[in-house]
């Protein structure tokens, strides 16, 4: 690693992320969308969809496809025991680095858990014999959901943590435990865009061939460090720590085999970036954005200062540091968005952004409304701002009027009914 001291200011580093997570300009397709941020958070299922309509304006039957047709975008427990979508080229690099990391922590922890719960003497042993018991029903069927799973294998109806004074059903975890493992991959969605029920199924059954062979952990990490670095550096090693769920020596390690650069960040901490990116990105034109919940651009780094005044982190994140909706403007956060009863989005500033600000988020409001077609989004993961901006019907903005009329200036485009409008997605972390 080679020290410098060539200073990357905050305004160049929002440039960078304006401009390299497609939100300057849009990209072509669902694919280019998920690699201009490394990865898409897929714990509540309309992340993904908002997420790359945000940065391409792809309709959600084409997010659809690029999920469960083309399966170039693959869901995979990884960083911080949590689901992304990632590009297909990138599980090899990830079953072997930031999976594998939360595999070994959660069989572990299962099989302590098992014993604690009196279903075995030997928590490991009973997770090898149940596990392989689930792997040969997903075989025989050719894919399931949890529920026909566990009819499947009765073992999977016990219960754990009566000792807590309440109890839940094994079978989530130990689905928990093989898809960590990759020995599972999440498959069709028998539900509408906005909710989840996945069926499981063997990795080689849904990527059509034998899976690639996962890389050792560090190919794995310098394969995801350098995929971060160009996307959001630079950034410092807390962010990359974080983002990552991993270990300093594992970011060290991987800085190393990049031979990532120093950099001077304003707020006085060092940053990284890959060697080859220390010229300037061009001062993108002011732009307004509307970004989901979880979305990557604003859970990317640790240290957000440079985008997100932390007076504002209160009001816009949850008690457990989970983002809710983003507006932007001329790549800060200046607020959230929320919606109406009849579908209408609404944005809600917590920042003065002039006309032109206001102009511009008023039109992606718009066009958002547009694209969602009276669907509601639903999310266990609403911020305080958001809980606080829930608007009765009539409220003055574009109002049913306007919705209709947004709504019209949409590309017509046939989709299946979804009789659950408003059914909630899966608490985090829990496979559905």
């Amino acid at each position: 690693m080679i020290g410098t001291v060539h200073a990357i200011p905050d305004e160049q580093r929002r440039a960078r992320a304006w401009r390299r997570q497609a939100l300057a300009a849009p990209v072509a397709d669902v694919e280019a969308a998920v690699a201009s941020v490394v990865c898409l958070h897929a714990t509540e299922p309309p992340t993904v969809h908002l997420a790359v309509r945000a940065r391409s304006g792809a309709s959600r039957e084409q997010v659809d496809a690029a999920l469960y047709d083309d399966r170039t975008v693959v869901k995979q427990l990884a960083m911080r025991r949590t689901l992304f979508g990632f590009p297909r080229e990138l599980l090899p690099a990830v079953w072997g680095s930031a999976s594998r990391r939360v595999a070994a922590q959660q069989r572990t922890r299962l099989a302590k858990e098992v014993e604690l719960a009196g279903l075995a003497d030997d928590g490991a042993a009973w997770l090898q014999v149940v596990g392989d018991a689930l792997l040969a029903a997903v075989q025989d069927t050719g894919g399931a959901t949890t529920t026909q799973l566990r009819s499947l294998v009765p073992e999977l109806d016990r219960r754990l943590g009566a000792w807590r004074g309440a109890t839940t059903p094994v079978a989530g975890r130990v689905l928990t435990v093989l898809a960590a493992e990759a020995r599972l991959l999440r498959g069709d969605n028998e539900l509408g865009w906005r909710s989840a029920r996945h069926r499981w199924t063997l990795p080689a059954t849904w990527l059509g061939e034998d899976p690639p062979a996962p890389l050792d952990e560090a190919d794995g990490y310098r394969v995801l460090v350098g995929r971060w670095l160009a996307q959001f550096g630079p950034g410092t090693e807390t962010d990359l720590v974080w983002w990552l769920g991993g270990t300093k020596a594992a970011v060290r390690r991987a800085l190393a085999d990049l031979d990532a650069v120093e950099v001077a960040l304003e707020a006085g901490s060092v940053g990284w970036v890959l060697p080859d990116d220390l010229d300037d990105e061009p001062e993108p034109a002011a732009g307004a954005a509307l970004l989901p919940v979880l979305d990557p651009t604003l859970m990317g780094w640790k240290e957000r200062g440079f985008y997100l005044d932390p007076v504002d982190v209160p009001f816009l994140f949850d008690t457990n540091g989970n983002g809710g909706t983003t507006a932007w403007w001329d790549g800060r956060v200046v607020g959230c968005w929320v919606q109406d009863p009849d579908a209408v989005v609404r944005v809600v500033l917590r920042r003065d952004v002039g006309e032109q600000g206001r102009r511009a988020l008023d039109g992606e409001a718009a066009r958002l409304t547009a694209w969602l077609d009276g669907d509601v989004v639903s999310t266990v993961y609403a911020s305080p701002q958001m809980k606080g901006e829930r608007l009765p019907r009539g409220s003055p903005g574009l109002g049913s009027a306007g919705a209709r009329a947004a709504r019209a200036a949409a590309p017509a485009a046939p989709a299946a009914a979804d009789p659950l409008r408003q059914a909630r997605p899966a608490p985090l972390h829990q496979p559905p």
